[in-house]
């Protein structure tokens, strides 16, 4: 049977980028990262959420923050340059990005957003994040991902 592609891989295929696919059941119900990562195998410090937020000025940006940690509102604010920023509706993901909560993936949005990676990536050989549906993963380099959704590393996560 042939692996199921996502976009998000159709999308690193074409752009040469390796990675390898990671697949975990999913019979409906909240996401949660921590469980996702013990589910495809890896170590949740090396397992990745996308988060989609706000700023002052109505721009929005994406922030990558390990599973483990959340989002610090104030240190994100201060990478993009806004006075403060919060999170988005869950309800204005889909039209936002194309994705869903829980299948939320840097590459491949409707919209190229300015996007943040937390620093703590830049120690890793290799990251996990969603692979934009829901009960699939890819595990890549980040700087290939930084540099494919022209992110640029900082201290963003608590």
């Amino acid at each position: 049977m042939a692996e199921e592609k996502t976009n998000v891989m159709r999308v690193l295929d074409q752009k040469k980028i390796r990675y390898t696919p990671h697949t975990y059941p999913y019979s409906g119900g909240a996401v949660d990262g921590p469980h996702v990562a013990e589910l495809i195998g890896v170590e949740p410090e090396r397992a990745f959420k996308t988060l989609v937020t706000r700023g002052a000025s109505k721009q929005n940006y994406v922030f990558v923050v390990p599973v483990m940690k959340s989002l610090n509102l104030k240190a994100a604010a201060k990478a993009v340059g806004e006075k403060s920023i919060e999170m988005i509706h869950q309800a204005e993901l889909l039209p936002l990005t194309g994705y869903v909560h829980g299948g939320c993936s840097p590459v491949g949005m409707k919209k190229q957003f300015k996007t943040v990676i937390d620093d703590s990536a830049q120690d890793l050989e290799a990251m996990v994040v969603s692979a934009g549906k829901i009960g699939f993963q890819v595990e890549l380099s980040p700087a290939d991902l930084a540099g494919l959704v022209r992110a640029r590393f900082a201290p963003i996560s608590g």
